[in-house]
């Protein structure tokens, strides 16, 4: 398997479509096709599903074209890091970041700064919030993107808002709820929720908690998770529901839906979108 294998997959698997992805990538279709039929050959699963006159991931080609995507923009930035190796440039930034929630905001960002700075090195490492606050006190990193909005208070941190993460309902398949196009929030107020563990995203809970009191009720948390993956597994297996950024479809998904969620304060006519603030924060 080559690297090129993997950015043809990219390509398909963004634009769902063999055509255009050929024309991006200025490659005749056929070769294209058969390229990534090559690939899945070589690893012995199918990663795209071709019935009915439609091109669509299946489940491993969700979770390959997020480890893929990792795995070219770790290539990229190896190769810019020692080609300004040879140039004499020293320059680095230490950078960390949650990679199943800032995959897709990560290369505009790097591109931009690079058109700036481009003889600064960018060193990325994919981490929880907790483990970015921790290397940020201990000065092995410079900036992380931690996706949430944390308390700071016992860190000598400064934090921008860069973005602000769409929010989504997950439930089980079965689940009444998982008929219906959209949830009020306010119809998850008997359900018991699975929240992201503060060892590993600190202010996660209290995000929670704050997004249900502005739906109008109090969230009980009946369960804590260290990483996204194992609350959607928590989710899949019956323990309750959880509020996750729509970047999340990305990752399998077996036994739970996603559906667009939006809540009520109790006054009539208040309309709210939860949101998830996602913050880049850096030592001062």
């Amino acid at each position: 398997m080559e690297l090129r294998h993997l950015r043809y997959f990219v390509a398909v698997a963004e634009e769902l479509s063999f055509t255009k992805a050929a024309a991006k990538l200025r490659l005749a279709q056929p070769s294209l096709t058969r390229q990534v039929r090559n690939l899945e050959d070589e690893i012995g699963v199918q990663l795209l599903d071709r019935s009915n006159n439609r091109v669509a991931l299946t489940e491993e080609g969700r979770l390959f074209l997020s480890d893929s995507r990792k795995l070219l923009a770790m290539c990229a930035e190896s190769v810019a890091a020692v080609q300004r190796v040879k140039l004499g440039e020293s320059q680095d930034l230490k950078i960390g970041y949650v990679a199943n929630i800032h995959y897709g905001m990560l290369p505009a960002t790097i591109g931009a700064f690079r058109k700036v700075h481009p003889g600064v090195a960018l060193n990325l490492f994919d981490m929880t919030s907790a483990e970015q606050f921790r290397a940020l006190d201990d000065r092995k990193i410079d900036l992380g993107f931690v996706g949430l909005r944390p308390a700071l208070s016992g860190h000598a941190l400064l934090s921008e808002c860069v973005a602000h993460d769409t929010i989504l309902a997950v439930l089980p398949t079965d689940h009444p709820l998982a008929k219906k196009a959209r949830v009020r929030l306010a119809d998850l107020a008997s359900q018991f929720f699975i929240g992201m563990s503060a060892q590993t995203h600190p202010g996660a809970r209290e995000w929670l908690a704050e997004t249900c009191r502005a739906a109008g009720f109090a969230g009980r948390i009946l369960q804590e998770a260290d990483s996204e993956t194992t609350v959607i597994q928590f989710v899949a297996d019956g323990l309750g529901v959880a509020l996750l950024p729509e970047q999340i479809t990305g990752l399998p998904h077996e036994g739970v839906v996603f559906r667009p969620s939006c809540g009520n304060r109790p006054s009539p006519g208040t309309r709210i979108i939860p949101q998830n603030r996602s913050r880049i924060t850096f030592r001062s």
